[in-house]
């Protein structure tokens, strides 16, 4: 770390400490040319990959598009919004953790239908029936049954 005084290249860490509940750390130093003190923080940088469309665009992850989606989906639906916010951050972590640099909007797609599964059975049949473009009523009745379950032994479909 540079000393912002003198530039000089040398510097000494005189105190480390862990900061917002783990997210920084503040540290202490001292130019062991200027003996001038600083602080520096450190924090993790996150950043969540490029979206590819489906016509071969790419965009940057837009986490209002993705609110946007779910709570039109979830509309005159009784879901806390703090259901909403912990499906987003669940979203971003998968994002995140898959190590890649691009992700198809399909796999978004995909990520937003799981929690819409977790969350409320119609906002899901809303989003899948956009998402999946049905082109006819079979389509639509099969993710109906998905979502029911398996038919009890004897029961007509």
């Amino acid at each position: 770390m540079k000393c912002p005084f003198c530039r000089h290249d040398d510097t000494q860490v005189i105190d480390t400490r862990v900061l917002e509940e783990g997210s920084a750390i503040r540290r202490r130093r001292r130019c062991s040319n200027c003996d001038r003190r600083f602080t520096t923080y450190e924090r993790v940088e996150l950043s969540l990959p490029t979206v590819v469309k489906r016509n071969g665009s790419r965009s940057e992850y837009d986490q209002g598009k993705l609110r946007g989606s779910l709570m039109l989906a979830l509309r005159k639906r009784a879901v806390s919004a703090d259901a909403v916010e912990a499906a987003i951050t669940r979203i971003e972590e998968a994002l995140m953790t898959s190590g890649l640099r691009e992700v198809p909007s399909e796999r978004v797609g995909e990520l937003v239908m799981q929690e819409l599964k977790k969350l409320d059975k119609i906002a899901y049949i809303r989003f899948a029936s956009v998402y999946k473009s049905f082109e006819d009523v079979d389509e639509f009745t099969d993710v109906v049954r998905e979502i029911q379950g398996p038919l009890p032994p004897g029961a007509k479909p």
